[in-house]
C-alpha cells in the first residue's frame, strides 16, 4: 500500500462508495513502480482520461511502450464514483457560448464528436465485455415547475436551431411513461444516454488495457512532472510525452493548483428496493434521471434496484483543498435524501446504506481541454465539470491523435489545445466559488416561489459556459 494521503487514509477501498462496495472484486492494489523506466509514454492517473488515452494509443500503434501511474487504483476517483449517467448530449459549455468563442462549424462539430465517442464507449464495452451493469434506457430531465418547463422547451428548440434532434421534448403524459416523480410537468428526454456501474467500467478498462500489452502501476503517486519525467517515491520514469489525467486531483501536482478547480458532488444509495414500489415510481429501462433546477441533482435505478442520487452544493474547500473529510461530512446528506424524498415520496421509509462524495474539475473559462505540448512533451485533458464519462473517451481519442501526429478531424476540435485562464488567487477564489454556489441555491427555492425567473440566474450561466 502507498503511504497516507490527504485524500486517502488507507481504509479498504470499498469504503470510496457503493460503486466501489458492489464492484464484484476485492480492491487491491497493483504492485507498485519500483525501477526506474524509460517509455515512450507516461499516464498519470488511472481513471477514465488516463486509460481511454493509453487504450487508443495502443490499438493506434501497438508499438508503443506505456506505463500508467496511479496513487491507490484504478478508477478511484471521479471515474469510479460519478453518478453512472453516459451521454453524448452534455457539454460542460453551451452550444451558443462555444460557437461565440470559436464558430459555429466548430461547435456543432465538438458536439458531434461527443456523440460519436458515446457509441465508440458503447462498443468497446460491447466488443470487450465489460460488464458494467451497462443499459441504453436513455436519460430524462424533468419540468417541475413552468419556469422549468419553459427551459425545457427553450433547449430543444435550441438544439433544433443546430439542426440536431438528440433531445426530445416529452409532455406529462409521456415523461409519466419513464418517470413518476412528484409535480412533474414534462421535460426532455436523450435516448442516446445510458446507465453504468462507474467502478466496473473503470475496473474492467483497466483490464482491457492491461491486457494489450499497457503497464499499470498503483500505489505510486507522481510526486512532480518535469520535461518528460515523473517523479514517483519508487522509481523515476523518463517519457518521450507525459499524459497529465488527473481531472480533479490536478490541483495538487507543483504548479497546477490554478489550472483546474476541484468541486465536490455528494451521493448516497439506498437499500434495494420493492418492485411494487418502482411500479409506482417508473424507471423501468433504468433511466437516469434530473431536472431542470440550477444546483444540479442527478440519479439513476441501480441494476440491483436500489436508487443510487446525488447533487451539488458542497462548497469549495479554500486553497483547492481535497481532503477525505470532505467527502463525508454528515451535514450534506440529509439534505440529499430530502431532495430524493421530495421527488418519490415513496422512499421516506427507505434504509440509506451507503454516502459518499468525490471531486470533479472546473476550468475557469467552463471549457474542457484536451491537449498536447511537444516542447514539454506534456499532454494534459480535463475540466469536464461532471461530464466526464463520455468526454474522457473522447480525450483519450483526442490526446492520442494529437500525441502521434495524425491530421484527424479531432485535433481540429474547439477543445484540443484549448488553454483557458487560470483560476484566481485565494481568497478571490473561494469568495466567488462559493458565492456562485450559495446563489444558485437561492435561485431556485426563489424561481421555485415566484415562477419568475432572475437576474441572479442569468449571471451565473453566463459565468458557467451558457
Amino acid at each position: 500500500m502507498s503511504a497516507p494521503s490527504p485524500e486517502f487514509d488507507n481504509e479498504p477501498y470499498e469504503n470510496l462508495s457503493f460503486w466501489h462496495d458492489s464492484a464484484g472484486e476485492r480492491l487491491a492494489q497493483r504492485p507498485r513502480l519500483e525501477r526506474d523506466l524509460d517509455v515512450d509514454v507516461a499516464v498519470v492517473g488511472a481513471g477514465f482520461t488516463g486509460l481511454w488515452t493509453a487504450y487508443y494509443l495502443t490499438k493506434k500503434d501497438p508499438s508503443l511502450r506505456i506505463a500508467v501511474l496511479e496513487k491507490h487504483i484504478a478508477g478511484f476517483g471521479a471515474s469510479g464514483r460519478n453518478g453512472g449517467n453516459v451521454s453524448g448530449a452534455r457539454y460542460a459549455m453551451s452550444l451558443d457560448r462555444l460557437a461565440r468563442e470559436t464558430s459555429k462549424d466548430a461547435a456543432l462539430a465538438q458536439y458531434r464528436a461527443l456523440d460519436n465517442a458515446f457509441g465508440d464507449l458503447e462498443k468497446v464495452v460491447q466488443d470487450e465485455a465489460i460488464a458494467c451493469d451497462w443499459v441504453r434506457g436513455g436519460a430524462v430531465e424533468m419540468a417541475r415547475t413552468p419556469l422549468q418547463m419553459e427551459a425545457a422547451r427553450g433547449e430543444v428548440a435550441n438544439r433544433r436551431s443546430w439542426g440536431l434532434d438528440d433531445v426530445v421534448l416529452l409532455g406529462k403524459g409521456e415523461m409519466e411513461q419513464h418517470i413518476r416523480a412528484t409535480s412533474v410537468l414534462g421535460g426532455t428526454l436523450t435516448p442516446r444516454s445510458a446507465a453504468a456501474h462507474p467502478a466496473k467500467l473503470a475496473r474492467g478498462l483497466s483490464r482491457v488495457v492491461e491486457g494489450l500489452g499497457v503497464s499499470i502501476y498503483e500505489g505510486s503517486p507522481a510526486l512532480s512532472i518535469d520535461g518528460g519525467v515523473v517523479t514517483t517515491p519508487g522509481a523515476t520514469v523518463r517519457a518521450n510525452v507525459v499524459v497529465r489525467a488527473l481531472e480533479g486531483y490536478t490541483a495538487l501536482m507543483p504548479g497546477a493548483k490554478r489550472v483546474l478547480t476541484p468541486l465536490y458532488s455528494m451521493m448516497l444509495a439506498t437499500e434495494p428496493l420493492d418492485d411494487t414500489l418502482w411500479d409506482e415510481m417508473g424507471l423501468a429501462g433504468r433511466e437516469t434521471f434530473g431536472d431542470y433546477r440550477h444546483l444540479i441533482v442527478y440519479g439513476q435505478r441501480t441494476a440491483d434496484n436500489r436508487f443510487a442520487f446525488g447533487g451539488r452544493g458542497a462548497p469549495y474547500y479554500f486553497g483547492s483543498d481535497i481532503s477525505r473529510r470532505h467527502e463525508t461530512v454528515q451535514k450534506f446528506f440529509p439534505k440529499l435524501r430530502d431532495e430524493l424524498i421530495e421527488l418519490f415520496p415513496q422512499v421516506a421509509n427507505a434504509t440509506i446504506t451507503h454516502q459518499w462524495g468525490g471531486v470533479f474539475a472546473s476550468a475557469r473559462d467552463w471549457h474542457p481541454s484536451a491537449g498536447y505540448d511537444p516542447r514539454a512533451r506534456l499532454a494534459w485533458a480535463g475540466g469536464y465539470a461532471g461530464g466526464g464519462v463520455t468526454a474522457a473517451n473522447l480525450a483519450g481519442q483526442t490526446l492520442s491523435d494529437l500525441i502521434l501526429e495524425r491530421d484527424t478531424e479531432l485535433v481540429r476540435l474547439p477543445w484540443a489545445n484549448h488553454r483557458g485562464p487560470k483560476w484566481e488567487i485565494e481568497p478571490l477564489r473561494w469568495i466567488g466559488i462559493n458565492a456562485a454556489l450559495h446563489a444558485m441555491a437561492g435561485v431556485d427555492k426563489k424561481e421555485a416561489r415566484t415562477g419568475k425567473p432572475t437576474w441572479r440566474a442569468q449571471i451565473i450561466g453566463k459565468a458557467m459556459g451558457h
